[in-house]
Parts: C-alpha cells; structure tokens; sequence
C-alpha cells in the first residue's frame, strides 16, 4: 500500500467516527421530540387556552364571547398538531442542546469551550424572555388595538347576554371578530417568534464580540443607523399602533446598548489576559 493510500485510510476512519457520533446524537434528539410532541399533543388544548388567553381577555372588556371558529373541517386537527410539535420543540430543546453540545464539545479546546457553553445557555434563555415580553406585554396591546377595528361598519357591540346560556354577544348591526384558530395561532406564534428572535439580539453580538468580528466602538459608531433598522423592524413585526411600536423600539434599543457594553467588557478581558500573557505592552490596546 502506498504512503498516499495509508493517509487516506487514516483520515477516512475519524470521519466515519464523526459521522456516526453524529448520528447517534440526532437520533438521540429525535427521540426526545417525538416523545415531547406525544407529549404536547395530548395537552395541546390546554396549551391553546393559555395561548388565546390575550384574545379572550380583549373581547371580554367588550363584553362579547370567546369564541374562535374552525373555518374548515381539518382545522381543529392541524392546530393540535402545530401546537404539539411547536411546544415539543421547547419541551426537548435542552436535551437537543444537550446532544449538539456533546458532539461539538470535543473538537473544542478548554477555554473555547469555557466561552461557547454560556451562549448556548444564554440563547434559550434570553429567547424566552422575548416570549415572554411579546405574550405578557405587547400581544394584549396589539389585539385591543385589532379588535378597536370591529365598531367601524356600524353601532358598537351592545353586550346582550342569551337567556339560556348566560352568554355575553355582540349586539346587531356591528362589526364582529368571529377569529378562525388557525388564523390566530399564526398570528400569536409570528409575534411570539419575533420577539423571541429580537432578544437574540445581545447574545448573537457579543458572540461576535468574543470572535473578535464586532467591536464595541464599531457598534457605537453604527447607533444611528441601527436605531433606524430597529424602528424599520418595529413597523414590521407589529401592528400599526405607535404605542405598540414604541414598546418594541424600546425594548430592542436597550437590548442593542447592552451589547454594546458586553462586547466592551468581552474586549476588555481579551486585552488584559493578552497583557498577563506579555502578548500586549500595558500601553498597548487590543
């Protein structure tokens, strides 16, 4: 066998070792979602009640009913489906991390490993504080503000309550929201998605900053156009209510100023380790 041949058959083995650790960690992770997803399934109506939660709560300052509809036959089923595999998602992602840290771990060194785990941690974290804002917070503005829309075709809803059912119903000649679950469910999981992606926003820079790709004052530098970007952003992910938009530009902003001084403190510890390991004079900056 030639000295080419042996090379190759040297690095052909760690490949297929790679690739079969691979394997093992998503089937690892497979599993886990489709148990979270059977899981989630059979809670998915539970879940849905907490998720129109927002909705219902609007419309019963309006004294009308809750009732959102199925506009066509399957929609009932593809909702539990969507809310199950959404929620099973969550519900497995720490062991998905678990399983992508696990096979990225060992082709890293000690102190890239030290750096990389908390970003990891961060990210889930700071995503479900966006959730949370979104849900809590912006989600019941947004939809008092649609639901102000209903009285434009005619007299407000009344609140007539039925004699049989106690119910509250709007009363004629208006404009009523009858919501379809499937249009709604869109709608609260692109704003709750929006959201959670937005407040990445510290986590991704300073990830960045520790790559050394961005730098605190290259960002400083930059303000007046991401204040720009960020109210470009506000006008999209919301609806056109400037209270609501306030909020979002609000919230990002400061999420933006705090990457800021994340990326300078990861900066400022570079340059003091360089200077303990005499790479930089005490003079000198990174």
């Amino acid at each position: 066998m030639s000295q080419a041949e042996e090379n190759l058959d040297d690095t052909s083995a760690p490949l297929i070792e790679h690739l079969a650790e691979l394997r093992t960690r998503l089937i690892r992770s497979a599993i886990a979602f489709i148990i979270a997803v059977f899981i989630c399934f059979y809670f998915a109506g539970q879940i849905f009640d907490f998720l129109k939660q927002p909705v219902c709560e609007a419309m019963a300052e309006r004294m009308q009913a809750c009732n959102l509809q199925m506009i066509r036959l399957q929609d009932g089923f593809f909702v539990q489906i969507r809310i199950a595999m959404l929620a099973g998602f969550a519900l497995a992602f720490p062991v998905i991390g678990f399983q992508l840290w696990r096979f990225v771990a060992p082709g890293l060194y000690r102190n890239e490993r030290s750096a990389f785990l908390p970003f990891m941690i961060a990210s889930p974290a700071m995503f479900l504080l966006g959730a949370a804002f979104c849900y809590y917070i912006v989600i019941p503005l947004a939809y008092d503000f649609f639901l102000g829309f209903q009285d434009f075709g005619g007299a407000a809803p009344t609140g007539v309550e039925t004699a049989d059912e106690g119910q509250v119903v709007a009363g004629s000649g208006s404009v009523v929201f009858q919501g379809s679950i499937s249009e709604y469910l869109s709608l609260t999981i692109t704003f709750v998605m929006a959201f959670g992606v937005c407040f990445q926003l510290p986590v991704l820079l300073t990830l960045l900053g520790k790559a050394g790709l961005v730098s605190a004052a290259g960002l400083a530098a930059v303000r007046k156009y991401a204040v720009v970007a960020i109210l470009v952003l506000a006008g999209i992910v919301t609806p056109p209510d400037i209270f609501t938009q306030v909020i979002l530009f609000v919230a990002v902003y400061g999420l933006y100023e705090v990457s800021i001084f994340l990326v300078a403190r990861v900066e400022r510890k570079r340059t003091a380790r360089l200077r303990a390991e005499g790479i930089l004079d005490e003079d000198e900056e990174f």
